[in-house]
């Protein structure tokens, strides 16, 4: 079942077929099998209805009031509208929401208060850190130079300990906390401290968390960050984009680090379904969401264990779940392909100990489709139908069946 409107399917069918049949494929991909990647979520109609709006015509470098282009009064307004809408959400003096994506936004935190060479204070690779916080392939690994902290090998909880003394010993300029596959929520607080001890700047990449922020559902990192950099996809269910949340006395080195530092022209189109999904997570309706998708990632947690996955951290605070599936007899990438296989889709994942990788899921989509607790049960039983050897297209039938009980857009 496709999310495009019939008339809008229609032209593009007429025009250029070839494409027409591959989006037609994507959303019969989403709409018979199970989206369990935590990155993913599904948007709302209204928020595609802004992507395929007239701003995606719309050139609009600069920022409302002060644009380089023509033509820009409601471009100005389309923005104006999504920053009060994420300051007001997030308690935030200053958010800028030009960011194309969560890399984006921490590439300009980076340029607003570093440079080249500095010493960044960050979750290690191996650990569960992201590429941009100091993977050799990226800018951040290029151009800074960063020292990692890990989790206890033991519980897979951040080592608190360890971040004090690589402070005390590198004496960062900026400490970064944020993971891709860190279920459990960080202590803004003793980063806080941590940073204040050894004069650093703190960043928060809340990323993966802050739609549970939104919902009321996580704790948030702006009474201790001094900046937070975040996606407006993932649990916040908005668009693939990014923005960045300050205190008003970084808001202008924010935004120059932006644009014109890191950005050129701002995607209006994009900039608008922001503001529309901001507009959404303020309201009572999306804060339920929020903590059934906690409630859910903790119910799939418990029924994994059950199957003899091992959890990282013994379960999860979050939309995130990390486990091992060593105890199946195999490891993630063996486990994702038999799952995907079978209509499951999800992530591997680096494990706090050895060189053995694991699967990483996430409710925050399946939890959008309107599944609860009976249904991670049930996902649970198809996970173990599916490492145990059933033959794949059995158990890929009776995913269908299940989204098909809960289609992402309704009927």
């Amino acid at each position: 079942m496709s999310v495009i409107s019939q008339p809008t399917a229609d032209v593009l069918r007429r025009q250029d077929p070839q494409m027409a049949d591959i989006l037609s494929g994507e959303a019969h991909r989403q709409n018979t099998t199970l989206q369990l990647i935590a990155a993913e979520n599904f948007t709302s109609r209204a928020v595609l209805t802004a992507l395929g709006s007239a701003l995606a015509n719309k050139y609009a470098e600069g920022y409302p009031g002060a644009r380089h282009h023509g033509g820009c009064e409601y471009a100005d307004l389309a923005e104006r509208t999504a920053a009060e809408r994420a300051r007001a959400l997030f308690g935030a003096e200053h958010a800028n929401v030009q960011p194309h994506s969560g890399s984006a936004a921490v590439l300009a935190a980076y340029a607003a208060l570093l440079r080249p060479g500095d010493t960044v204070l960050a979750m290690g690779l191996t650990a569960g850190g992201h590429l941009t916080h100091g993977s050799p392939a990226n800018f951040s690994g290029r151009w800074f130079d960063f020292v990692g902290y890990g989790v206890d090998a033991e519980t897979g909880i951040i080592d608190y300990h360890q971040v004090q003394t690589l402070a005390r010993s590198h004496r960062p300029k900026a400490i970064v906390c944020g993971s891709i596959c860190y279920p459990r929520h960080p202590e803004y607080s003793a980063f806080r401290e941590i940073a204040d001890e050894v004069g650093a700047v703190l960043i928060a990449d809340a990323a993966h968390p802050i739609g549970l922020v939104a919902g009321g559902a996580a704790p948030s990192p702006l009474p201790y960050a001094d900046v937070v950099c975040a996606t407006t996809h993932k649990v916040l269910r908005g668009p693939r984009g990014g923005m960045i949340l300050c205190g008003a006395e970084l808001a202008e080195r924010i935004d120059r680090a932006v644009f014109p530092f890191t950005q050129g022209g701002a995607q209006m189109h994009t900039i608008a379904a922001k503001a529309v999904a901001f507009g959404e997570a303020a309201t009572p309706a999306f804060a339920r969401y929020a903590h059934r998708v906690v409630t859910n990632a903790r119910a799939l947690a418990q029924a994994l264990a059950g199957l003899g996955f091992a959890i990282t951290t013994g379960g999860t605070d979050t939309h995130m779940i990390t486990a091992d599936p060593a105890p199946l007899g195999m490891d993630g990438r063996a486990a994702r392909g038999r799952l995907a296989a079978a209509g499951m889709v999800l992530d591997t994942c680096a494990l706090p100990y050895g060189d053995q990788r694991g699967v990483r899921l996430g409710t925050a989509a399946v939890t959008t489709q309107g599944m609860g607790e009976p249904e991670m049960v049930r996902i649970a039983g198809l996970f173990g139908r599916a490492l145990r050897g059933e033959e794949a297209p059995r158990v890929r039938a009776e995913v269908a069946e299940l989204v098909r009980a809960f289609p992402p857009y309704g009927e």
